[in-house]
């Protein structure tokens, strides 16, 4: 069964880095934010589930009608808390529908393969800086460089997913590098006839992945520069994110992208140390 509203909203996995980061909120920000990720995690479900594609658009709409719900104070009973976090931190309903509408991009019959930069850069936008752009309201940043933040620390984040996953999308026919970066590296006038799993296999794909990190990184950089003018508590968790994924980056770049690509992950006590260093400024 597909998951919907009418069901809790999921937990965190203990052990991620996200739960990491939201430990050191203050417990109130903390539950807006596991409400949050609980709705992220319901419509990804949703996008990523075994049904075929109109069921999970029927129930991602179904999402939707229920947030729309929330905002009116009629929401479903297992969103209450959800509700409440709306109208405590100023939650934007255009958000939540538009991480909706990133997981629709998932959801169509033909998987996101070799989109272009444009395209790729929307799908960004939906599925990551539009959670961030929720986050950065419970955090307390002023509005401005919290829609600035959300907008390269999303990017940041998302491409970095991407290129950790490679192999794993490809398996489920996916392949989020941009058309444009693809074409540079040799891998031809992509239309994905070849298949994810080819593109995945391409000699070329290194060159192209490593022009991915390139964007990453600059997005990692304009978040940092944010960041450095919100010193204090209402920084703490998107800065140790940001110091988490880029940590991971970097140890992507240091192994590549040729075949065969070995798991890269950061383990538990590298995480903690990056929490010493960081979640205290």
């Amino acid at each position: 069964m597909l998951p919907d509203a009418t069901a809790s909203l999921p937990v965190q996995p203990a052990a991620s880095s996200f739960s990491m980061a939201m430990r050191i909120l203050p417990a109130a920000q903390r539950a807006a934010m596991q409400d949050i990720y609980g709705f992220c995690r319901a419509v990804d479900d949703v996008a990523d589930g075994d049904g075929a594609p109109r069921e999970k658009c029927v129930a991602l709409e179904r999402w939707r009608e229920d947030v729309d719900a929330c905002f009116l104070g009629t929401g479903p009973a297992p969103l209450a808390s959800l509700t409440r976090h709306l109208r405590r931190y100023g939650l934007a309903r255009e958000d939540f529908h538009a991480i909706i509408d990133g997981m629709l991009m998932d959801a169509q019959p033909s998987p996101i393969c070799a989109p272009p930069a444009a395209i790729l850069d929307l799908y960004c936008d939906r599925v990551a800086s539009a959670v961030g752009r929720l986050s950065v309201r419970v955090f307390g940043l002023p509005p401005g460089d919290g829609i600035l933040l959300a907008h390269h620390l999303g990017r940041a984040l998302q491409l970095t997913n991407i290129l950790r996953d490679i192999d794993e999308d490809a398996a489920i026919g996916r392949a989020y590098l941009p058309r444009e970066l693809l074409e540079d590296a040799g891998i031809g006038d992509i239309t994905c006839a070849w298949g994810a799993g080819a593109i995945a296999a391409h000699p070329g794909l290194s060159a192209a992945c490593t022009g991915l990190a390139a964007q990453a990184c600059g997005h990692y950089g304009a978040a940092r520069q944010v960041l450095r003018r919100h010193p204090g508590a209402c920084s703490r968790a998107p800065r140790l994110m940001g110091a988490i994924y880029q940590a991971l980056l970097a140890r992507l770049l240091a192994r590549g992208w040729d075949s065969p690509r070995e798991p890269v992950r950061i383990g538990k006590l590298e995480r903690i140390g990056i929490l010493l260093r960081h979640a205290v400024v």
